[in-house]
């Protein structure tokens, strides 16, 4: 008897603020741990948008680069302005990336296309539809909601949405879509290794690190590229036991062991063992990024995080939801950190007893969702909008139009806005 033959499911990601990246790893680990007979594919949009990177070569660095650069240095007051930029360029150049990614789908030949990424969802499933109407379009939101218009759920798509909260799915369903084609998950996708067995000891595993195993312990984390405000959390926080991970910024993390301190301290660059030091702490603080609380909550972190003027556009929804969920404490500023510890040191039990009551599990749920995607015959006409023309050309005006906006938007993210605070 003959095996039926594999299923290709392709996941699209980019760097911009990493999460996207390990969201797509974690979904192939998981499914490829389940056993299912699929192939799956992890495709950086960029390297398809911009296969000779000729943006790197104008600008000097990856477009991604230039928010990541811009989170490292605590700059985001204005990234609500310059993400109308950069979607304004990419209705502008929908056509000329749709064709590009209809010739990638051409050699690809997915049976799935699954995205993790905001802003680019119009083009890519004009892109897949163009290549094959019949293969299956899902959107995974990799953020606690949409941030619209046109960030995560565009509208009059025959596609499917993943929703990892009840406000999400809201707002798929307010946007004309059905609950057939709108998916609840528990949570947000996270790596699967924060879900295995630990026999970790942790007063043994503090003592090696040259901490004291009977202090409150917190950890401070603000992505892969760590932040400048970590540096005044660490004066305010003089006292207090801390473990600082400063990811991929070795200046930070130098700067950081320089700093006078009466309570140990250890400062980390980058490593894969979130989780580690994770599990020897009692708090989280850093940014309200859905990856980085999603982490701190499965392992029973209350968080410490800021809504101000500063918090990133799509991550303000975030908040509202650690409020609701009373998994921690939201302040004004980090002005305010030294409060915001002595709130959730007092109250340890109870955010302990909240963020044991967060049962997320959506990596593990999300390949039974695709395999139903995959298995269900859809006789929907997959359309494109009335405005595009598949003539297979691409305009010299339009790619200049491209290099033109692309130097303008490296010039607003490397611009240092004006600290309101």
């Amino acid at each position: 008897m003959n095996n039926p033959p594999r299923k290709s499911i392709e996941l699209m990601f980019f760097n911009a603020g990493g999460g996207h990246r390990a969201a797509a790893s974690a979904l192939d680990t998981v499914i490829k741990e389940s056993g299912r007979p699929w192939d799956i594919r992890r495709t950086n949009l960029m390297k398809v948008l911009d296969p000779k990177e000729i943006f790197y070569k104008t600008t000097g660095m990856n477009w991604e680069d230039l928010y990541n650069t811009r989170l490292a240095r605590g700059w985001s007051v204005g990234l609500a302005q310059e993400l109308k930029l950069m979607q304004a360029l990419v209705r502008l150049t929908h056509r000329s990336m749709a064709l590009r990614l209809k010739r990638h789908f051409k050699k690809t030949r997915p049976d799935l296309v699954v995205s993790l990424i905001p802003n680019f969802n119009r083009p890519m499933y004009e892109g897949i539809t163009l290549a094959n109407p019949t293969v299956p379009y899902v959107t995974i939101l990799t953020d606690f909601a949409d941030y619209p218009p046109h960030f995560w759920i565009e509208p009059r798509q025959s596609q499917h949405f993943i929703c990892g909260t009840p406000k999400a799915v809201e707002q798929a369903l307010s946007m004309g879509y059905d609950s057939a084609h709108v998916h609840p998950v528990s949570g947000m996708i996270i790596r699967p290794d924060f879900y295995r067995e630990s026999h970790i000891n942790r007063r043994v595993e503090l003592a090696k690190l040259g901490l004291d195993p009977n202090r409150p312990t917190g950890i401070v984390m603000f992505g892969g590229h760590g932040s400048r405000v970590m540096l005044k959390i660490a004066k305010r926080l003089d006292d207090l036991q801390l473990i600082m991970i400063c990811g991929h910024n070795e200046a930070l993390a130098s700067r950081l062991r320089d700093l006078p301190a009466t309570a140990p301290r250890t400062v980390l660059g980058f490593t894969s063992e979130i989780r580690y030091y994770m599990q020897l702490c009692d708090y989280f603080i850093g940014k309200p990024g859905p990856g980085s609380i999603s982490e701190a909550v499965q392992q029973g972190l209350p968080v410490i995080v800021v809504h101000n003027t500063w918090t990133m556009p799509q991550e303000r929804y975030n908040s509202e939801w650690i409020r609701e969920s009373r998994a921690g404490v939201v302040l004004e500023s980090f002005k305010l950190v030294r409060q915001g510890v002595d709130e959730v040191i007092a109250r340890l039990p109870e955010f302990r007893a909240s963020t044991a009551r967060i049962r997320n599990r959506a990596v593990f749920e999300i390949p039974s969702i695709l395999e139903h995607i995959l298995s269900t015959p859809s006789h929907e006409a997959r359309t494109l909008g009335p405005d595009f023309e598949d003539d297979e050309e691409e305009s010299e005006e339009t790619l200049q139009t491209v290099s033109a906006l692309k130097i303008a938007a490296r010039r607003a993210f490397s611009s240092k806005p004006k600290r309101l605070n």
